[in-house]
């Protein structure tokens, strides 16, 4: 893969992630080449991809689109990421190290101010959080379990119905981390993944109703 097909993918998958394009929305290569400053034979290198990683799709036409997440489509999302989280988590709790820990502390603090403002500041909330399962999964030492987990965490939908959070939703994902690094701290496998499973399907169904209510 050339350094322009790099550039190409990296620039529009930011764009993709950025909240500015919508579920549906068509794209057009001219358009893509405009957004990444190169041209147009390494964006098709880049937007096959982001097909491959589900962000983009075709129709039959071969019209690009931004890809479009239905109910069910997130509750299969949800149970994967339930399945391959928790057996991360449960990785984790076995091979967590001393700074790694100190590092979950850290981050989460950061989320608990974020999500404790009189104005919630979801940005620095979904920072917070991504840092924090990213160092679960670097704990877990499996980077076949990372490339997958990549593919799944980071979707339009999901930064999209985060910013529809309650205060509630925000405050309880952050108790959820604490217990996830008291977990740790015990090196209590069982307790780890039970806590990430608890956590992930709560959070499919605040995703899927605020998905719903956006629509």
């Amino acid at each position: 893969m050339s350094r322009a097909s790099d550039t190409a993918y990296d620039k529009i998958r930011g764009h993709l992630l950025s909240g500015e394009v919508w579920p549906g929305e068509q794209l057009t290569e001219e358009r893509l080449a405009e957004i990444t400053g190169v041209s147009r034979t390494p964006v098709r290198d880049a937007v096959r991809r982001l097909e491959s990683e589900m962000l983009l799709v075709r129709n039959e036409s071969k019209r690009i689109f931004v890809a479009d997440w239905s109910r069910d489509d997130i509750d299969e999302m949800f149970t994967l990421r339930q399945m391959l989280e928790g057996h991360a988590a449960e990785r984790a709790a076995q091979r967590i190290t001393q700074e790694q820990i100190d590092h979950l502390e850290e981050v989460n603090r950061e989320l608990h101010e974020a999500v404790e403002l009189a104005e919630p500041d979801v940005a620095s909330f979904l920072n917070a959080n991504r840092i924090f399962h990213e160092i679960i999964t670097d704990a877990a030492q499996s980077p076949r379990l990372k490339q997958v987990l990549a593919m799944l965490v980071e979707t339009p939908v999901v930064l999209r119905t985060a910013r529809n959070y309650s205060i509630n939703d925000l405050q309880q994902s952050a108790r959820d981390h604490d217990e996830l690094i008291s977990a740790f701290r015990a090196a209590d496998a069982s307790w780890a993944r039970a806590v990430m499973g608890s956590h992930l399907r709560r959070a499919f169904h605040t995703f899927a109703d605020a998905t719903e209510a956006a629509e």
